[in-house]
Protein backbone atom coordinates (compact mmCIF):
# COMPACT_ATOMS: atom_id res chain seq x y z
CA UNK A 1 0.00 0.00 0.00
CA UNK A 2 2.90 2.32 0.85
CA UNK A 3 5.12 3.75 3.54
CA UNK A 4 4.76 6.72 6.22
CA UNK A 5 7.33 8.80 6.07
CA UNK A 6 8.67 10.97 8.33
CA UNK A 7 10.84 14.31 7.96
CA UNK A 8 13.26 16.01 10.62
CA UNK A 9 12.29 20.36 9.91
CA UNK A 10 14.55 22.88 10.67
CA UNK A 11 11.55 24.38 12.00
CA UNK A 12 7.70 23.41 12.17
CA UNK A 13 4.81 25.13 10.67
CA UNK A 14 2.63 25.38 13.54
CA UNK A 15 -0.69 26.19 11.84
CA UNK A 16 -2.87 25.58 9.21
CA UNK A 17 -1.78 29.44 7.49
CA UNK A 18 1.70 28.42 7.84
CA UNK A 19 1.69 25.25 6.04
CA UNK A 20 -0.51 26.69 3.53
CA UNK A 21 2.06 29.62 3.24
CA UNK A 22 5.00 27.28 2.88
CA UNK A 23 3.46 25.32 0.04
CA UNK A 24 2.42 28.26 -2.12
CA UNK A 25 5.75 30.01 -1.74
CA UNK A 26 7.63 26.12 -2.99
CA UNK A 27 5.05 26.00 -5.40
CA UNK A 28 5.97 29.58 -6.50
CA UNK A 29 9.42 29.71 -6.43
CA UNK A 30 11.60 26.19 -5.86
CA UNK A 31 9.93 23.62 -8.50
CA UNK A 32 9.76 25.31 -11.61
CA UNK A 33 10.74 28.71 -13.51
CA UNK A 34 7.76 31.13 -14.37
CA UNK A 35 8.55 30.66 -17.70
CA UNK A 36 7.29 27.12 -18.09
CA UNK A 37 3.51 26.53 -18.85
CA UNK A 38 3.64 23.86 -16.02
CA UNK A 39 4.60 26.47 -13.64
CA UNK A 40 1.48 28.30 -14.99
CA UNK A 41 -0.28 25.09 -14.46
CA UNK A 42 0.23 24.20 -11.23
CA UNK A 43 -0.07 27.19 -9.56
CA UNK A 44 -3.38 27.80 -10.82
CA UNK A 45 -5.02 25.00 -10.11
CA UNK A 46 -3.22 25.45 -6.19
CA UNK A 47 -4.51 28.85 -6.15
CA UNK A 48 -8.24 27.69 -7.70
CA UNK A 49 -8.29 25.26 -4.89
CA UNK A 50 -7.68 27.68 -2.07
CA UNK A 51 -9.63 30.21 -3.09
CA UNK A 52 -12.28 27.16 -3.36
CA UNK A 53 -12.07 26.18 0.31
CA UNK A 54 -11.78 30.18 1.31
CA UNK A 55 -8.48 29.97 2.58
CA UNK A 56 -7.47 32.97 4.50
CA UNK A 57 -4.12 33.99 3.46
CA UNK A 58 -2.12 37.02 4.86
CA UNK A 59 -0.44 38.94 2.47
CA UNK A 60 2.73 37.77 3.19
CA UNK A 61 1.46 33.78 2.22
CA UNK A 62 0.77 35.58 -1.43
CA UNK A 63 3.97 37.58 -1.66
CA UNK A 64 5.95 35.41 -3.77
CA UNK A 65 3.56 36.10 -6.63
CA UNK A 66 3.61 39.61 -6.49
CA UNK A 67 5.64 39.99 -8.97
CA UNK A 68 3.99 38.04 -11.53
CA UNK A 69 0.33 39.56 -10.78
CA UNK A 70 2.25 42.76 -11.24
CA UNK A 71 3.16 41.43 -14.77
CA UNK A 72 -0.21 40.02 -15.53
CA UNK A 73 -0.85 42.48 -18.92
CA UNK A 74 2.44 42.11 -20.48
CA UNK A 75 1.87 38.08 -19.70
CA UNK A 76 -1.62 38.14 -21.33
CA UNK A 77 -0.23 40.34 -24.03
CA UNK A 78 2.22 38.03 -25.34
CA UNK A 79 0.70 34.53 -24.25
CA UNK A 80 -2.58 34.93 -24.98
CA UNK A 81 -3.15 31.10 -25.71
CA UNK A 82 -2.54 30.59 -21.88
CA UNK A 83 -5.07 33.27 -21.12
CA UNK A 84 -7.34 30.91 -19.02
CA UNK A 85 -4.47 30.19 -16.44
CA UNK A 86 -3.00 33.99 -16.53
CA UNK A 87 -6.62 34.68 -15.60
CA UNK A 88 -7.34 32.40 -13.12
CA UNK A 89 -4.41 33.11 -11.36
CA UNK A 90 -4.97 36.83 -11.71
CA UNK A 91 -8.49 36.66 -10.18
CA UNK A 92 -7.72 33.73 -7.33
CA UNK A 93 -4.69 36.23 -5.88
CA UNK A 94 -6.86 39.51 -5.78
CA UNK A 95 -9.65 37.08 -4.09
CA UNK A 96 -7.17 35.24 -1.71
CA UNK A 97 -6.28 39.28 -0.49
CA UNK A 98 -3.50 40.07 -2.47
CA UNK A 99 -4.12 43.75 -2.79
CA UNK A 100 -5.22 45.63 -6.50
CA UNK A 101 -7.47 45.17 -9.32
CA UNK A 102 -5.76 44.04 -12.35
CA UNK A 103 -8.24 41.28 -12.91
CA UNK A 104 -11.16 43.75 -14.49
CA UNK A 105 -8.99 45.07 -16.86
CA UNK A 106 -7.23 41.72 -17.83
CA UNK A 107 -11.22 40.16 -18.23
CA UNK A 108 -12.11 43.19 -20.66
CA UNK A 109 -8.90 42.76 -22.75
CA UNK A 110 -9.41 39.38 -22.94
CA UNK A 111 -13.16 39.53 -24.31
CA UNK A 112 -11.65 42.54 -26.29
CA UNK A 113 -9.29 40.07 -27.85
CA UNK A 114 -12.31 37.51 -28.61
CA UNK A 115 -10.72 34.41 -26.84
CA UNK A 116 -12.93 32.64 -25.82
CA UNK A 117 -14.46 32.22 -29.05
CA UNK A 118 -11.01 30.38 -30.45
CA UNK A 119 -11.20 27.83 -28.13
CA UNK A 120 -12.03 24.37 -29.69
CA UNK A 121 -14.64 22.55 -27.35
CA UNK A 122 -17.34 23.31 -24.63
CA UNK A 123 -15.88 22.65 -21.88
CA UNK A 124 -12.99 25.01 -22.34
CA UNK A 125 -15.72 27.79 -23.68
CA UNK A 126 -17.49 26.94 -20.08
CA UNK A 127 -14.19 27.26 -18.12
CA UNK A 128 -13.89 30.88 -19.94
CA UNK A 129 -17.49 31.76 -19.22
CA UNK A 130 -17.10 30.71 -15.68
CA UNK A 131 -13.43 33.14 -15.08
CA UNK A 132 -14.76 36.52 -16.99
CA UNK A 133 -18.40 36.11 -15.15
CA UNK A 134 -16.12 36.30 -12.15
CA UNK A 135 -15.71 39.99 -12.78
CA UNK A 136 -19.31 40.21 -14.20
CA UNK A 137 -18.39 39.99 -17.97
CA UNK A 138 -19.84 37.52 -20.16
CA UNK A 139 -17.52 36.21 -23.19
CA UNK A 140 -19.75 34.01 -24.70
CA UNK A 141 -23.47 36.11 -24.08
CA UNK A 142 -24.75 34.88 -27.45
CA UNK A 143 -24.40 31.34 -26.63
CA UNK A 144 -27.19 30.50 -25.00
CA UNK A 145 -27.29 26.62 -25.42
CA UNK A 146 -23.60 26.29 -23.68
CA UNK A 147 -25.11 24.86 -20.59
CA UNK A 148 -27.42 22.57 -21.51
CA UNK A 149 -25.03 20.51 -24.18
CA UNK A 150 -22.64 20.57 -21.37
CA UNK A 151 -25.41 18.93 -19.23
CA UNK A 152 -26.30 16.69 -22.05
CA UNK A 153 -23.02 15.39 -22.02
CA UNK A 154 -23.28 14.68 -18.48
CA UNK A 155 -26.62 12.56 -18.88
CA UNK A 156 -25.03 10.00 -21.17
CA UNK A 157 -24.60 7.20 -17.77
CA UNK A 158 -23.11 4.42 -20.34
CA UNK A 159 -20.37 7.00 -21.26
CA UNK A 160 -19.11 6.45 -17.83
CA UNK A 161 -19.67 2.78 -17.45
CA UNK A 162 -16.88 1.96 -19.26
CA UNK A 163 -12.67 3.10 -18.73
CA UNK A 164 -12.10 6.27 -20.58
CA UNK A 165 -10.28 8.64 -18.22
CA UNK A 166 -10.78 11.45 -20.49
CA UNK A 167 -14.50 11.39 -20.58
CA UNK A 168 -14.67 10.95 -16.07
CA UNK A 169 -12.28 14.16 -16.00
CA UNK A 170 -14.27 16.27 -18.45
CA UNK A 171 -17.87 15.15 -16.63
CA UNK A 172 -15.69 16.45 -13.13
CA UNK A 173 -15.24 19.95 -14.61
CA UNK A 174 -18.41 20.40 -16.32
CA UNK A 175 -20.03 20.31 -12.48
CA UNK A 176 -16.45 22.50 -11.29
CA UNK A 177 -17.67 25.19 -13.94
CA UNK A 178 -21.60 24.78 -13.85
CA UNK A 179 -21.27 24.86 -10.10
CA UNK A 180 -19.21 27.29 -9.74
CA UNK A 181 -16.85 25.52 -7.78
CA UNK A 182 -19.69 24.48 -5.36
CA UNK A 183 -20.71 28.24 -4.82
CA UNK A 184 -24.13 27.09 -6.88
CA UNK A 185 -26.75 24.65 -7.69
CA UNK A 186 -25.43 22.73 -11.21
CA UNK A 187 -28.84 22.24 -11.89
CA UNK A 188 -27.76 18.10 -12.55
CA UNK A 189 -30.01 15.71 -13.05
CA UNK A 190 -30.18 12.30 -12.01
CA UNK A 191 -28.93 11.08 -14.69
CA UNK A 192 -25.79 12.90 -14.41
CA UNK A 193 -25.68 12.21 -10.62
CA UNK A 194 -25.72 8.14 -12.14
CA UNK A 195 -22.79 9.08 -14.44
CA UNK A 196 -20.77 10.46 -11.60
CA UNK A 197 -21.22 6.91 -9.61
CA UNK A 198 -20.56 5.13 -12.36
CA UNK A 199 -17.31 7.55 -13.00
CA UNK A 200 -16.64 6.90 -9.41
CA UNK A 201 -17.06 2.84 -9.11
CA UNK A 202 -14.68 2.29 -11.63
CA UNK A 203 -11.70 4.71 -10.12
CA UNK A 204 -12.44 3.26 -7.15
CA UNK A 205 -11.75 0.04 -8.65
CA UNK A 206 -8.59 0.84 -9.56
CA UNK A 207 -7.62 2.56 -6.77
CA UNK A 208 -6.97 5.98 -8.52
CA UNK A 209 -6.82 8.47 -5.87
CA UNK A 210 -6.80 11.59 -8.37
CA UNK A 211 -9.91 10.70 -10.14
CA UNK A 212 -12.06 9.26 -7.34
CA UNK A 213 -11.17 12.56 -5.42
CA UNK A 214 -12.28 14.68 -7.92
CA UNK A 215 -15.46 12.55 -8.52
CA UNK A 216 -16.49 12.99 -4.67
CA UNK A 217 -15.80 16.43 -4.99
CA UNK A 218 -18.05 16.68 -8.01
CA UNK A 219 -20.87 14.51 -6.11
CA UNK A 220 -20.58 17.37 -3.25
CA UNK A 221 -20.50 20.28 -5.43
CA UNK A 222 -23.74 18.82 -6.50
CA UNK A 223 -25.32 18.51 -2.98
CA UNK A 224 -24.58 14.75 -2.69
CA UNK A 225 -22.58 12.78 0.04
CA UNK A 226 -20.48 10.44 -2.20
CA UNK A 227 -20.38 6.96 -0.90
CA UNK A 228 -18.68 6.22 2.69
CA UNK A 229 -16.87 3.35 1.26
CA UNK A 230 -15.10 5.78 -1.35
CA UNK A 231 -14.57 8.61 1.29
CA UNK A 232 -13.07 6.52 3.87
CA UNK A 233 -10.92 4.72 1.43
CA UNK A 234 -9.38 8.09 0.33
CA UNK A 235 -9.37 9.67 3.77
CA UNK A 236 -6.58 6.42 4.27
CA UNK A 237 -4.54 7.15 1.50
CA UNK A 238 -3.23 10.58 2.88
CA UNK A 239 -1.17 8.60 5.04
CA UNK A 240 0.62 7.46 2.67
CA UNK A 241 1.82 10.20 0.95
CA UNK A 242 5.27 11.73 0.77
CA UNK A 243 6.73 15.22 0.51
CA UNK A 244 10.16 14.94 -0.22
CA UNK A 245 12.83 17.73 -0.48
CA UNK A 246 13.84 17.44 -3.73
CA UNK A 247 15.64 19.91 -6.61
CA UNK A 248 14.23 17.46 -9.63
CA UNK A 249 11.78 14.81 -8.75
CA UNK A 250 8.72 17.39 -9.23
CA UNK A 251 9.09 16.48 -13.45
CA UNK A 252 7.14 13.25 -12.95
CA UNK A 253 4.98 13.57 -9.06
CA UNK A 254 2.15 12.96 -7.97
CA UNK A 255 1.58 16.89 -6.78
CA UNK A 256 -2.13 16.76 -8.78
CA UNK A 257 -3.42 13.68 -6.69
CA UNK A 258 -1.82 14.98 -3.31
CA UNK A 259 -3.82 18.68 -4.49
CA UNK A 260 -7.36 16.52 -5.21
CA UNK A 261 -7.16 14.28 -2.10
CA UNK A 262 -6.34 17.38 0.14
CA UNK A 263 -8.43 19.46 -1.70
CA UNK A 264 -11.68 16.51 -1.26
CA UNK A 265 -10.37 16.33 2.53
CA UNK A 266 -10.25 20.26 3.00
CA UNK A 267 -14.10 20.56 1.78
CA UNK A 268 -15.30 17.81 3.86
CA UNK A 269 -13.74 19.27 7.45
CA UNK A 270 -10.98 16.49 7.69
CA UNK A 271 -7.69 18.30 7.80
CA UNK A 272 -6.57 18.82 4.17
CA UNK A 273 -3.06 20.31 3.54
CA UNK A 274 -2.18 19.40 6.91
CA UNK A 275 1.59 17.97 6.14
CA UNK A 276 4.80 19.75 7.06
CA UNK A 277 6.23 21.15 4.29
CA UNK A 278 10.37 20.70 3.45
CA UNK A 279 12.44 23.63 1.98
CA UNK A 280 13.16 24.13 -1.16
CA UNK A 281 12.23 21.83 -4.05
CA UNK A 282 9.82 19.62 -3.17
CA UNK A 283 8.50 16.05 -4.88
CA UNK A 284 5.31 14.10 -4.13
CA UNK A 285 4.88 10.53 -3.90
CA UNK A 286 1.92 8.84 -4.35
CA UNK A 287 0.88 5.69 -2.51
CA UNK A 288 2.06 2.26 -4.53
CA UNK A 289 -0.64 -0.37 -4.81
CA UNK A 290 0.55 -4.35 -5.40
CA UNK A 291 -2.96 -4.59 -7.62
CA UNK A 292 -5.00 -3.53 -10.38
CA UNK A 293 -8.58 -4.73 -9.48
CA UNK A 294 -10.19 -3.04 -12.59
CA UNK A 295 -7.29 -4.15 -14.93
CA UNK A 296 -8.07 -7.88 -13.36
CA UNK A 297 -11.48 -7.66 -13.82
CA UNK A 298 -11.25 -6.53 -17.33
CA UNK A 299 -8.99 -8.83 -18.12
CA UNK A 300 -11.82 -11.62 -17.17
CA UNK A 301 -14.34 -9.81 -18.40
CA UNK A 302 -12.65 -9.71 -22.34
CA UNK A 303 -11.78 -13.35 -22.25
CA UNK A 304 -15.63 -14.43 -21.74
CA UNK A 305 -15.92 -13.04 -25.45
CA UNK A 306 -19.35 -13.36 -26.21
CA UNK A 307 -20.48 -15.21 -23.72
CA UNK A 308 -20.03 -12.17 -21.62
CA UNK A 309 -23.72 -11.00 -19.96
CA UNK A 310 -24.63 -7.96 -18.46
CA UNK A 311 -26.69 -9.38 -15.85
CA UNK A 312 -24.26 -9.23 -12.35
CA UNK A 313 -25.59 -11.94 -10.27
CA UNK A 314 -25.04 -14.34 -13.20
CA UNK A 315 -21.60 -13.31 -13.80
CA UNK A 316 -20.39 -12.84 -10.27
CA UNK A 317 -19.53 -16.27 -9.38
CA UNK A 318 -17.03 -16.98 -12.45
CA UNK A 319 -15.53 -13.63 -12.14
CA UNK A 320 -14.97 -13.73 -8.64
CA UNK A 321 -12.62 -16.87 -8.91
CA UNK A 322 -10.32 -15.42 -11.01
CA UNK A 323 -9.60 -12.54 -8.90
CA UNK A 324 -6.95 -12.23 -6.61
CA UNK A 325 -8.02 -12.11 -2.88
CA UNK A 326 -7.27 -8.17 -2.69
CA UNK A 327 -9.03 -7.32 -6.33
CA UNK A 328 -11.89 -9.65 -4.68
CA UNK A 329 -12.11 -7.22 -1.72
CA UNK A 330 -12.10 -4.29 -3.63
CA UNK A 331 -14.81 -5.53 -6.48
CA UNK A 332 -16.71 -6.30 -2.97
CA UNK A 333 -17.06 -3.11 -1.62
CA UNK A 334 -17.55 -1.20 -4.65
CA UNK A 335 -20.36 -3.08 -4.94
CA UNK A 336 -22.10 -2.44 -1.56
CA UNK A 337 -21.28 1.37 -2.33
CA UNK A 338 -23.31 1.95 -5.16
CA UNK A 339 -26.10 0.23 -7.25
CA UNK A 340 -23.28 -2.61 -9.35
CA UNK A 341 -25.95 -3.84 -11.04
CA UNK A 342 -26.91 -0.60 -12.98
CA UNK A 343 -22.93 0.39 -13.46
CA UNK A 344 -22.15 -3.34 -14.52
CA UNK A 345 -24.77 -3.15 -17.08
CA UNK A 346 -22.59 -0.58 -18.97
CA UNK A 347 -19.31 -2.07 -18.07
CA UNK A 348 -20.61 -5.69 -19.42
CA UNK A 349 -20.34 -4.01 -23.00
CA UNK A 350 -22.22 -8.10 -23.65
CA UNK A 351 -23.90 -6.05 -26.97
CA UNK A 352 -21.72 -6.47 -29.99
CA UNK A 353 -21.54 -5.31 -33.67
CA UNK A 354 -24.08 -7.95 -35.56
CA UNK A 355 -25.67 -8.69 -32.30
CA UNK A 356 -27.71 -5.73 -31.17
Amino acid sequence: MGSVVHFNFPFRQSTAQMRQAALLERFAAHRRPEQDVFWLKENAELLNIFQSCQFVQPQAALAPFEAFYQSIEKRLSFFPQYYRFLLSMCLDLEDLGLPGQRSEAAVDWALSQGLAAAELSDLQRAEARRLCLRRGRDPLADDAGLDDRLRLFTTRKETFAIPNKKAAYELTHIVFYLSDYGSRDPKVDKDTLESLSFAGTLAYLELNIDLLAEICIALRFCGHTPPATWENWLKEQIRYFAIREDATGWRADAYHPYFMLNWHLSLTDQGGFGAQIPEGGISFAAPRHEVAPLRELSKQMYTLGTSRSANWTAMRPALEESLSDTAREVVANAEGAVDFEAFFEGFARASAPGHL
